[in-house]
């Protein structure tokens, strides 16, 4: 053995299924398995799995599972010592990396399973047919959870309809459009032009699930086919869920893989990792257009692995939403104008986003290229809920000069929680103007609500919605809302703010 092997943490093998035939017996475990027994594979010897102590699944968003670990270990055949389940949030993938790296470099492990995966298109496609779900009868004693269970949303944020990512990220968008200064036509422009980028990179994955390269104005332009659904976005806009899609990693320690005989030229190396979360409630942050946890999960992360971003050959920015992908980028300190591409597989809109396991395909295709070139470096950022959880790593094809790069998690999140917050008023009364906005559409392409974040003239903040006015959410679809002001009253139920010229 070579001196220090035994504490730095490699990964070994990598498995990703995308299966686009139809078949209704399908079940997530069983794409999971298959993508698990691939990164065994990959590894180049046998009886991998066999070694495993220790297994991670990605949370399922459908169907629940008693015990979706159990269940995995059951179909690989194996007994690891330790099973893990995750929280919703995609980025766990990312997040277990940096996970089983510190316990791999403390000598508490050996070797790990991360696998995740969702056969969500299987799901919708089994609605349609009047199937209520797939069917999975294995059972379990539950699972034990790792990561951070909190609700991300509170009272006054539901109480307005802000339930879901398509009715949350879209604010963060109109915030950044108000801080680069665009108007709604330029900023839809823009936004065209970043995701056909994306969707380039996804026409040349072959794991990729929608293939086809879109042009700029396929992606942004509102028709028939491309409806819109919390503007400014459009349905090329937002995560593409309705996949077949499973990955999987396997992490051991570089002494075991020396003992099993794995090829080091197979190894790709974790240099360092990092994950904290902001403010925990979108409308208590101060600034809906940055992001402080990925600013300073960025910045220790980089000075722990003796990096610049310059430097860094593959980027893998969290693709939920565009607003997503431009928060992070302008927190790493990456130009608007940089050549590099922000995606290796093509983003959650037009790779696919299989639930919370989307960061393990990242991963997947980051070894790929670190494989085929040693002395090349990237970084994977994941997010989970709304823009709430983030843990980003940098891997590359050498073993870090200092050994694996654990990053100071408490000091990090105490240095983020130090930051300014805004305080938010339940039941808004008064004069204010809009911040940040969305209107939320109807499958027929029908505006049905609007959403408002704004300030009182006091510089509190409210939560509210806009009057059910078809002329008026349709105005805001398309015109120029934001600072636009107008007046504030609690109906009882909700804030209702009506926009004034």
């Amino acid at each position: 053995m070579i001196r220090g092997e035994a504490s730095t943490p490699v990964l070994v093998g990598a498995g990703q299924i995308t299966a686009r035939e139809p078949d209704d017996a399908r079940t997530p475990i069983d794409l999971i398995a298959e993508a698990a027994r691939a990164a065994a594979a990959d590894c180049g010897v046998a009886g991998v799995l066999g070694q495993v102590r220790s297994l991670s699944c990605l949370n399922i968003l459908a169907p629940a599972y008693p015990d979706a670990p159990a269940s995995l270990a059951r179909r690989l055949g194996i007994d690891p010592g330790e099973r893990f389940y995750t929280p919703i949030g995609g980025n766990m993938g990312q997040w277990l990396v940096g996970y089983y790296a510190r316990r791999i470099a403390s000598g508490e492990l050996d070797c790990a399973l991360i696998a995740g995966g969702e056969a969500l298109a299987t799901q919708m496609r089994g609605r349609s047919a009047g199937l209520s779900r797939v069917i999975d009868t294995a059972s379990g004693e539950g699972p034990r959870l790792l990561g951070d269970e909190r609700a991300p949303t509170n009272r006054t944020e539901q109480g307005h309809g802000l339930d879901l990512p398509i009715q949350i990220y879209p604010l963060f968008e109109q915030a950044l459009r108000a801080r680069y200064g665009h108007d709604p036509v330029a900023h839809r422009q823009m936004l065209g032009e970043l995701y056909a980028r994306f969707s380039a990179v996804a026409a040349s994955n072959p794991q990729a699930w929608r293939r086809e390269s879109l042009s700029a104005a396929d992606i942004a332009e509102r028709t028939p086919k491309n409806r819109m659904v919390g503007a400014p976005y459009t349905k090329h806009l937002n995560a593409l869920i309705a996949v077949d899609q499973a990955a999987a990693l396997v992490m051991m320690s570089a002494a075991k893989a020396r003992q099993l005989g794995i090829d080091p030229e197979r190894w790709v190396y974790p240099l360092a990792a990092a994950s904290a979360h902001e403010r925990w409630f979108v409308s208590e942050r101060a600034d809906l257009s940055r992001s402080p946890a990925i600013t300073a999960c960025g910045r220790r992360l980089l000075a722990a692995a003796g990096l610049a971003i310059d430097e860094i050959d593959h980027l893998d920015l969290y693709s939920c939403f565009p607003s997503a992908v431009q928060i992070a980028r302008d927190a790493l300190g990456i130009a608007a104008h940089d050549p590099r591409p922000l995606t290796v597989t093509g983003g959650l809109a037009f790779h696919g986003g299989p639930g919370n396991n989307y960061c393990t395909h990242a991963i997947a295709e980051v070894m790929a290229r670190i494989r085929a070139d040693r002395s090349a470096t990237g970084l994977v950022s994941g997010v989970g809920w709304y823009m709430s959880k983030h843990s980003l790593g940098l891997y590359g094809g050498h073993p870090p000069s200092g050994g694996w790069q654990p990053v100071d998690t408490a000091g990090l999140q105490a240095e983020i929680d130090a930051g300014p917050g805004v305080d938010v008023v339940e039941q808004a009364e008064g004069t204010g103007r809009i911040e940040t906005y969305t209107v939320m559409h109807d499958r027929t392409d029908r505006p049905v609500q609007g959403i408002v974040l704004g300030r009182l003239r006091d510089g509190r903040r409210f939560v509210a919605n806009t009057p059910a006015d078809q002329d008026l959410l349709a105005a805001m679809t398309t015109e120029e809302f934001l600072d636009q002001p107008g007046r504030v009253h609690h109906d009882g139920r909700r804030n209702l703010f009506t926009p004034q010229p």
